[in-house]
């Protein structure tokens, strides 16, 4: 029945390989368990109740894309769409009650939108060029994850943007071994090798008294302080109308991107579109309202799911999985911190060896797809790589995005082929135009 229900064989997948790739991408994302809370908190809100409102939403929205649409791309609160949350809160001085609001609100209205196909619509009229290199893009920003979770690079404190870290710390020295073991197994073609990276750097790390064990089980915390706690009546400030506007701009292109590039990465794109985008979608936006409903701030797809489907994960059994880990973390929080929590030095800096390398792993894996990028034409490759460079440098998928879509049409326009852009491309660079020169 579950193969049926998945299409496992038509998809060229087993059970195994895709409970491998669900509890990969879980173990990889797991972070957000207990950085979201950490967050919000800073907006006022009850830390235990944000942590269950993580759980419980990226549970909904990761099984509702694995029923809706058959993808293993998994869901939870978004980062980044927290940090503006909590600017919101902290620098407009509005109550978390009336910033959850305006997540509810942009989760409708992006509800609205994919039920209407607007959504679909766009990711059918990215052009070719944009689609490979926002997926290079997102490869880019994973790896420069790993690379600084791992302390291989860090900021520099003489103005530059990055220098190297000390390679000689016993976090870095743990995830560069596990690095090199996880490459090691992909090229010998042993199955899970990523998910066994992971388990060998947490071993390590544990070995070294990097981390401690700090128990099995715990009670979850109760949801009752953030359970249905938005005020509705606080949007009526016209001042909250563009924050709302954000929120559903950054929720759009955040999963707009995120899809295309994991969905590249898996070659489930079909003719340069992707099947059943419009359930996606709907999963997507669904899973937004719905945690704004239990208390945390906009729930989006995580780019970590490239992790997943590359230990082979292809339909939504592997979703099935992560989803499930997130509901059964709720009572083994000691286990994923152990993991997921990283490991804090001396100066306060926090370093995740146990899963920086497969961050790097995939990032340089779904950077092969520079190579589809016609690089003769300049019309096509500028803007690409405009997006390529855009996405990890501003740590924003929807600015590299952005980028693209506003020099794409720009350039075709200023050399005599405004013929070869969409009607909507050119109307989406006047939106994003226009999102930053007045929003």
């Amino acid at each position: 029945m579950i193969r049926r229900l998945f299409k496992l064989e038509q998809l060229g997948s087993n059970v195994r390989t895709e409970m491998v790739g669900g509890i990969t991408t879980f173990m990889t994302m797991s972070y957000i368990v207990f950085v979201n809370p950490a967050v919000l908190s800073g907006a006022g809100m009850d830390f235990g109740a944000v942590m269950t409102a993580t759980c419980l939403s990226a549970a909904v929205a990761t099984f509702a894309m694995a029923l809706a649409a058959n993808y293993p791309i998994a869901l939870a609160p978004g980062m980044g769409e927290n940090f503006f949350f909590l600017t919101v809160v902290v620098g407009m001085g509005v109550t978390w009650e009336v910033a959850l609001a305006a997540v509810f609100v942009s989760g409708v209205v992006f509800f609205l939108l994919t039920f209407l196909r607007i959504r679909e619509m766009i990711i059918d009229a990215v052009p070719e060029g944009l689609k490979h290199a926002i997926a290079v893009g997102i490869g880019l920003l994973i790896a420069f994850l790993g690379l600084t979770g791992a302390g291989i690079v860090e900021p520099s404190d003489l103005g530059g943007i990055l220098k190297l870290g000390d390679l000689s710390r016993a976090p870095t020295l743990v995830a560069s071994a596990g690095l090199v073991l996880t490459v090691v197994l992909m090229v010998r073609r042993v199955g899970g090798a990523i998910l066994l990276g992971i388990l060998f750097t947490t071993a390590l790390a544990w070995a070294l008294n990097l981390v401690e064990w700090q128990g099995l089980i715990s009670q979850p915390p109760s949801l009752a302080p953030t359970f249905m706690k938005m005020d509705l009546r606080g949007l009526l400030d016209a001042a909250m109308v563009p924050v709302v506007v954000i929120f559903l701009f950054m929720a759009v292109f955040d999963a707009i991107g995120t899809l295309i590039g994991v969905s590249d990465q898996a070659g489930l794109l079909k003719d340069g579109k992707l099947p059943r985008a419009t359930p996606a979608l709907l999963a997507d936006s669904s899973g937004t309202v719905v945690g704004a409903m239990l208390g945390t701030s906009t729930v989006t797809v995580y780019v970590e799911s490239a992790t997943g489907v590359q230990a082979g994960a292809r339909t939504g059994l592997a979703n099935m999985v992560t989803g499930a880990l997130f509901l059964l973390v709720l009572f083994l929080s000691p286990v994923v911190r152990m993991v997921g929590g990283g490991v804090v030095l001396e100066d306060g800096t926090t370093l995740a060896p146990m899963t920086a390398p497969a961050l790097i792993v995939v990032g340089s894996l779904m950077a092969k797809n520079i190579k589809r990028i016609d690089w003769s034409d300049l019309t096509e490759a500028f803007p690409a790589f405009l997006v390529v460079v855009g996405i990890p440098f501003c740590n924003s998928i929807a600015d590299g995005i952005a980028f693209g879509f506003i020099v794409y049409p720009l350039v075709k326009l200023l050399t005599g082929r405004a013929r070869e852009v969409s009607k909507l491309v050119y109307a989406l660079g006047a939106l994003f135009l226009a999102r930053y020169l007045f929003v």
